[in-house]
């Protein structure tokens, strides 16, 4: 008992002041407010928290949900996640299982031959021997810590790992979602540049017929097969663009996507469901991203532990019982029983201050990750800040383009009445026919933009991953 105190009372003085880690959270590193610039647009009534909003409540078009459910099962990076939380949960239960001995059965078989000047006889000697036993080999006695600490850093990378794939689940949600929107988008300004194709090449066929009567001039002609021209280059690029945009949506879908599941038009914006803000500290705290940080914290908390147990001893047993004898056939008889007990102590004394020094490691790896904990939650505050204060705006300014695209369309069918009417020249009809259309596509656009920041905001809110 004595030398047990001395012992223990060695490994205290080694130690120092060396006491276990507790983890605190730290405090949020942001304000308790979003930005008044952010919240103009008042909040629906009845609007529920992205975290607890499922993809399927918040997107409510149905070929939409079919393409987010192929990239759910096919998409590669959710697929490399997921064998991530596998990878994690086996090493967490390889950690686990170090807490307790490992038992395991052998059997062995020796025999050696013995000359006759070593075998103390007047001829050579074989030596058998066989042995059967259960035994324990080298179970380290956790009195201080170590292979707990070793569990909970296991245990937090894991949750972390968790939380990972929610993140990449809830991106990949967005991603498909915001390419599907800019699908629908591009094949809109595609069926709008073909639509105006149609009306250029009726209205220069007029032209020409004119101009064949002597009424119209070349110059008129010209501008309308400048018109005619600018919309045929139109139509190329949007085919392009939406070839481009059904690439990149297969690859997020992890494979081709049906025709019939693509999108036709943008839609509307009631199709997503409203969701509210909250508070900065219940909102971001909830964010898989942010959850993740925190298990990396915590076992970076677990690592100080570990690196703390090694300044204490390393109790380990070997134990073991079972049968020997030197002719296989009494191996089982009554008086062939044996067993051994081994333990080992092992105190640290002086090693150049190498377990300090991997102690002071692993608490700059705290520091870091709570830098990195901060970081993440300053980082997510303004994601969500600026999306709200995009939010707050594009409305507005969609309203106003709306206003602007039926101010131009009466502007462009009066040009064109007072040129009929040989009261302007054709100079008029082709300045309003441009704004218009230029309106038109600046249109489409905000309809994307506004439809991207809901998707955004959803995803920057933490929105729900089932």
């Amino acid at each position: 008992m004595q030398r047990k105190s001395i012992l223990l009372a060695m490994a205290c003085f080694l130690c120092g002041c060396v006491h276990p880690g507790k983890y605190d959270r730290p405090a949020v590193p942001v304000p308790n407010a979003w930005p008044a610039t952010a919240t103009s647009e008042p909040s629906a009534q009845g609007a529920s928290a992205a975290a607890t909003t499922k993809w399927q409540e918040y997107f409510s078009d149905a070929k939409l949900q079919s393409v987010i459910e192929l990239a759910l099962a096919n998409n590669r990076d959710l697929r490399m996640s997921a064998l991530n939380i596998e990878k994690a949960q086996a090493y967490y239960r390889i950690q686990r299982a170090k807490q307790f001995p490992t038992v395991a059965a052998s059997a062995s078989g020796d025999a050696y031959r013995l000359p006759v000047n070593m075998s103390g006889k007047d001829e050579a000697e074989t030596v058998a021997q066989f042995t059967v036993g259960l035994g324990v080999a080298a179970w380290e006695v956790d009195l201080f810590g170590r292979i707990r600490g070793l569990k909970s850093q296991a245990l937090e990378q894991y949750l972390a790992t968790e939380q990972a794939r929610s993140a990449t689940q809830i991106a990949l949600v967005a991603a498909v979602a915001n390419s599907y929107l800019a699908l629908g988008g591009d094949r809109e300004n595609l069926r709008l540049a073909q639509a105006t194709l149609e009306a250029q090449q009726a209205s220069y066929e007029l032209i020409k017929r004119i101009r064949d009567a002597g009424i119209a001039s070349d110059l008129e002609l010209a501008q309308a097969r400048s018109q005619v021209e600018a919309a045929r280059a139109d139509i190329a690029l949007f085919t392009g663009q939406v070839a481009l945009d059904e690439n990149a949506l297969n690859l997020l879908a992890g494979a081709p996507v049906a025709a019939d599941l693509l999108p036709g038009e943008l839609g509307s914006d009631r199709a997503l469901k409203d969701i509210a803000a909250g508070l900065p500290s219940e909102v971001l705290l909830r964010r898989p991203d942010i959850l993740m940080a925190e298990h990396q914290l915590k076992a970076a908390y677990a690592n100080i532990d570990t690196a703390r147990a090694a300044f204490f001893p390393r109790i380990s047993l070997t134990a073991a019982t079972g049968l020997v004898s030197s002719d296989l056939v009494d191996l089982f008889k009554t008086g062939s029983g044996t067993w051994q007990f081994a333990p080992e102590v092992t105190l640290p004394i002086f090693d150049m201050g190498a377990r300090r020094a991997n102690l002071k490691v692993a608490q700059v790896d705290r520091d870091l990750a709570v830098a990195s904990y901060e970081k993440s939650i300053q980082s997510a505050f303004r994601e969500v800040s600026d999306s709200l204060t995009v939010r707050a705006r594009l409305l507005e300014r969609l309203n106003a383009q709306e206003a602007l695209v039926k101010s131009l369309e009466e502007t462009y069918r009066l040009s064109q009445a007072r040129y009929k009417a040989g009261i302007d020249s054709y100079l008029s009809v082709l300045v309003a026919q441009r704004s218009l259309y230029g309106a038109q596509q600046g249109l489409v656009s905000l309809r994307a933009a506004r439809l991207g920041n809901l998707v955004t905001l959803y995803k920057v809110l933490g929105g729900g991953a089932s």
